[in-house]
């Protein structure tokens, strides 16, 4: 398991690396758009369309490295009181929520997918952007926390059992 965890860990890691160059053009693009029409009255073409697939880029790419570092916020007015079982379990519980969610979110994005590729979908705008590189991100980056949220159950199962502290990457509210 610890395997196939440190896997996945650095499979976020790139995704995550990917939606930040994703940003960067992002910023650079819409940057140059501003400019170029305030200053020379010549918009860049296909700012607005890139900009939206990148934000699937950002958002779903960095998903699975929040999880692994369990950096997703959590409200913890009864968690801070509960015993080490109770806290594993409430994570467990939050876990198993979270990969049912996703795993909705990615067996649609799946059809969406295949559907935006067999119809050749692209954008409306000036330049015709493909729509379907910007849905397998969000498949790639979902099935990529469904897989960290699997890691993250059967190690909260485990330190229900065991009646561990949380370990590894939790974290503890800084604004207490």
């Amino acid at each position: 398991m610890e395997r196939f965890s440190a896997v996945i860990q650095k499979l976020a890691l790139v995704l995550l690396l990917m939606g930040a160059v994703g940003m960067i053009v992002s910023m650079v693009l819409g940057f140059a758009d501003v400019v170029g029409t305030k200053f020379f009255g010549w918009p860049v073409p296909g700012t607005l369309e890139v900009t939206e697939s990148t934000m699937v880029l950002i958002v779903f790419g960095a998903l699975a490295y929040t999880q692994s570092k369990r950096g997703h916020i959590r409200v913890e007015i009864l968690y801070n009181y509960g015993s080490p079982r109770a806290k594993a379990l409430m994570d467990a519980v939050t876990h198993l929520l979270a990969f049912i969610y996703f795993a909705l979110l990615a067996w649609e994005g799946v059809s969406e997918a295949i559907y935006s590729w067999d119809i050749g979908e692209a954008t409306m705008g000036t330049i015709r952007f493909p729509l379907f590189p910007a849905r397998l991100l969000l498949c790639i980056g979902t099935i990529l926390l469904l897989c960290q949220l699997l890691v993250d159950i059967v190690s909260d199962l485990g330190r229900m059992v065991r009646g561990d502290d949380a370990t590894m990457g939790a974290t503890t509210s800084h604004f207490q």
